[in-house]
């Protein structure tokens, strides 16, 4: 092969990241490499990972196959030992050009292939501007890195250290930056977005930082956070549910299950009242929002009356999205060492919730049949509506801006009309 090829796991923030490596890959000169930028948040997710890199190695006997990302920073060792692997980046080190031009030559040993520093050693996130975000017509914008809270089930701390957060002038040169590029809809990220601006001066909110990039970058016709914890909303966030037509109305919550047993185990810092009460208030105040939602199904001690609390939860909260996952035990995490149910179990109990799901998507999707939307047009065919419900736009312009009818669905997905463009109207 010739030039880079970036293998991208997880989550939004990795795909921006992605983006960033693959600038500094091309500052250090380096060609003929295979860049896999790894998930750490399931087991399965480190699996996938080490079945790409052997694929990649197959396709490709003569690159260099460079691995990073959170697994690569909490499993460094793992992938080191590898035989298909040639260096193993940390999370810092994969965002500088440095780290590339430094790279080991081919048949080192194990512990020579590493470059993978302490992470909590990390004390702040230095802006990285990218000018694209590949095969996506919305771009992704990194505001925060790392996470100060320490759930019980949740190795990501340890593969991206403590809470940290970009400036919001940075902030606010890189959306700018996007929109020129002819982006139409930026996404705020971070793994843990809410706690943004904690550790900066004059300690901003999330909300507050959408707040000021919507004032100074008025281009910017759709805003969207990739997921929040909800406990932490603050007034700034309510103000723009309430009254900014261009923050869209779909939230991603990070509720993780629905009963307080568990969450309390979970060392999650809601409980299920509150998680209620904030779907509940951000509903009266934009009646069209939509939620999606993280559930985790075969939580250690999860007795049959628990998994249904976080059944009956994701009911009462009218999720519609639910992204169900088995619960994983991760060494070095508190829950691996509580007591485990029989995997089967924990299988049968995420293949239940993710059917529980699959019912409040369909009746999301009954709801917007006869309604008029406005879908931004992806890549491949398809599109979304403002509140995230995804529809078959065959034919249309990837990144238009389209005004639809809802005709239909097929379970999946929606099926629309176009309807006639407005025509503005002047004066004599």
């Amino acid at each position: 092969m010739s030039g880079v090829e970036v293998i991208t796991f997880g989550c939004r923030l990795n795909t921006y990241e992605s983006e960033v490596m693959r600038a500094e890959v091309e500052k250090a000169g380096l060609n003929n490499a295979v860049l896999v930028n790894t998930c750490a948040v399931t087991g399965e997710a480190v699996r996938q990972a080490r079945q790409a890199i052997r694929k990649a190695r197959r396709l490709n006997p003569h690159a260099r196959i460079i691995v990073t990302g959170c697994a690569a920073q909490t499993e460094k060792q793992t992938f080191a030992e590898m035989p298909e692997v040639d260096a193993v980046l940390g999370n810092e080190e994969k965002l500088t050009a440095s780290s590339y031009r430094a790279l080991p030559d081919f048949g080192v040993s194990a512990e020579e292939k590493l470059r993978v520093n302490d992470i909590m050693s990390v004390k702040a996130t230095a802006p990285q501007m990218v000018k694209h975000i590949d095969g996506h017509v919305r771009a992704f914008i990194q505001v925060q890195n790392g996470c100060d809270h320490r759930c019980t089930f949740c190795i990501i701390p340890y593969g991206r250290g403590n809470s940290r957060s970009v400036p919001m002038g940075a902030v606010v040169e890189q959306a700018r930056k996007l929109v020129e590029a002819g982006y139409r809809e930026i996404v705020l990220t971070g793994v843990d977005a809410t706690s943004y601006g904690a550790d900066l001066p004059g300690q901003p909110s999330l909300g507050y930082l959408a707040k000021t990039l919507l004032k100074q970058v008025p281009e910017i016709l759709r805003l969207r956070l990739s997921s929040i914890d909800s406990i932490e909303a603050d007034r700034h966030l309510w103000d723009l549910i309430a009254d900014e037509p261009r923050f869209m109305p779909h939230l991603h919550l990070s509720l993780q299950h629905g009963d307080d047993m568990i969450l309390k185990r979970m060392k999650r810092r809601h409980n299920r009242a509150e998680a209620l009460a904030f779907t509940e208030q951000a509903r009266r105040l934009r009646p069209e929002i939509a939620f999606g939602a993280d559930m985790i199904a075969g939580f250690p001690t999860e007795t049959e009356e628990m998994f249904e609390g976080a059944a009956t939860l994701a009911e009462a909260a009218g999720i519609s999205f639910l992204h169900v996952f088995p619960y994983s035990p991760r060494p070095g995490t508190p829950a691996a060492r509580m007591p485990q149910l029989d995997r089967a179990l924990v299988k049968e109990r995420a293949a239940r919730l993710r059917a529980r799901g699959e019912a409040l998507h369909r009746a999301h999707l009954d709801r917007m049949v006869g309604t008029e939307q406005s879908i931004i047009v992806e890549m491949n065919g398809m599109a979304h509506t403002e509140n995230f419900s995804l529809v078959a736009a065959p034919g249309l312009i990837p990144r238009d801006l389209k005004r639809v009818m809802i005709t239909g669905h097929n379970g999946k997905h929606l099926e629309m009309q176009v309807l006639p463009a407005v025509q503005s109207s002047r004066a004599a």
